[in-house]
C-alpha cells in the first residue's frame, strides 16, 4: 500500500512540475531584420561576395580566352610548345578554382567574414534570449524561424519584440497573420 500511495505522489508530482513550465518562442528572422549592425553586415557581405565573384569569372575569362587562342593556334605550333601551352592553361585554372575555393569554400573568406560580422550579433540575441528565459522562468523557448516546425503558435507567448526591447532596439510592427494587419508597436521610438 505504502508502494502505492508513494508511487501516486511521485506521479503526481512530475505531472505538477510538467504543468509549471513555461514555454515561448521566438521569431530570430523578425529580430534580425530589425537589428540595424545585422542588414549592415549583411550589405558589406553581399559586396564582398560581388567583388570577389567579379575577380573569379575574369579569371576564368582569360582562362577561356587562353584555351580558344590555343585552339586556333594549335595546329601550327610544335610539341614542345602546345604542352607548355596546355601546362600553362591547367596551372592558370587550377589556380582560378583554388581562389574559388579560398574565397567561397566550406571555410573560406566568405565563411570567415560572415562569422566576424554576424556572430557577435547572433550572439548578443542568444544570450538576452538567455536572460529573459531565467528571468522569466521559461523552460524552453523555441525559434519560429529555425527549421523546426512549428505548426501553430499563440502571439502571445512571443517574446520577439521583448528581446529586441531588452537589447535597445527599434522595431517594426509585426503583421497579424490572422487579420493580415499590423500589430501594436512597444518599440522605442
Amino acid at each position: 500500500m505504502k508502494k502505492i500511495i508513494l508511487a501516486g505522489i511521485l506521479v503526481l508530482s512530475t505531472v505538477a512540475f510538467t504543468f509549471a513550465q513555461k514555454y515561448a518562442y521566438v521569431d530570430t528572422d523578425y529580430i534580425l531584420d530589425n537589428i540595424t549592425e545585422y542588414a549592415d553586415a549583411q550589405t558589406t557581405l553581399d559586396e564582398l561576395s560581388a567583388q570577389w565573384q567579379k575577380e573569379i569569372e575574369a579569371k576564368f575569362t582569360e582562362i577561356d580566352k587562353l584555351y580558344k587562342d590555343f585552339q586556333n593556334e594549335a595546329v601550327l605550333l610544335p610539341e614542345d610548345m602546345k604542352k607548355k601551352r596546355e601546362d600553362d592553361i591547367i596551372k592558370k585554372e587550377k589556380e582560378a578554382k583554388d581562389l574559388q575555393k579560398k574565397r567561397f569554400g566550406k571555410d573560406g573568406d566568405l565563411f570567415k567574414k560572415r562569422q566576424e560580422l554576424i556572430k557577435p550579433i547572433q550572439d548578443k540575441i542568444y544570450t538576452t534570449i538567455e536572460g529573459i528565459a531565467t528571468d522569466d522562468n521559461y523552460a524552453v523557448i523555441f525559434d519560429k524561424a529555425g527549421s523546426a516546425t512549428l505548426i501553430y503558435s499563440n502571439p502571445k507567448y512571443d517574446i520577439s519584440e521583448q528581446v529586441l526591447d531588452k537589447m535597445g532596439y527599434t522595431y517594426k510592427p509585426k503583421e497579424d497573420t490572422k487579420t493580415g494587419g499590423a500589430t501594436e508597436s512597444k518599440g522605442k521610438k
